[in-house]
């Protein structure tokens, strides 16, 4: 999945403005500018569409987990993990919002795309482990559709 689509759909899940995408993508340790947070926001046929790049997901993934959760400054900051894969989108998510294995199957079901728990557990397992799974669009997608379910009611 595109990152501006993710971008786009953290932002309406949590009805933000430009701004506060910009806060929290500096709570992550990187500087954006309104303008480029707009960019961002665009459709793809638009003019002045920008792709986001990996970095800018991870830097606004991570700040989001500060933004949720609290930033602890006794730890060392996190390692940008990069390149930015569905796997680690939803993994974020996951740690940002605070989900349990439970919590994710609702979400899941609520968006009508039930999945079993070896597959889930799958998504969250290291790379080249031999029950790892990739993550697709379509389970992003859905997730991301029920997590918003959740989150704006």
């Amino acid at each position: 999945m595109m990152n501006n689509d993710v971008l786009r759909s953290i932002r309406y899940m949590l009805d933000i403005n430009d701004a506060k995408v910009v806060e929290i993508i500096k709570l992550g340790g990187f500087d954006a500018t309104k303008a480029d947070v707009a960019a961002y926001m665009k459709k793809d046929e638009e003019e002045g569409f920008v792709p986001c790049s990996d970095e800018v997901m991870a830097h606004f993934l991570d700040g989001l987990v500060f933004f949720k959760r609290g930033k602890d400054e006794s730890r060392p900051p996190l390692p940008v993990e990069l390149p930015i894969t569905n796997n680690i989108v939803l993994k974020k998510l996951r740690v940002a919002f605070e989900l349990k294995e439970d919590d994710m199957h609702a979400i899941l079901k609520a968006s009508e795309f039930p999945v079993s728990k070896p597959e889930l557990s799958a998504l969250f397992r290291k790379a080249g482990h031999t029950n790892y799974r990739v993550c697709g669009d379509q389970l992003l997608r859905n997730f991301l559709r029920g997590l918003t379910l959740r989150v704006r009611g």
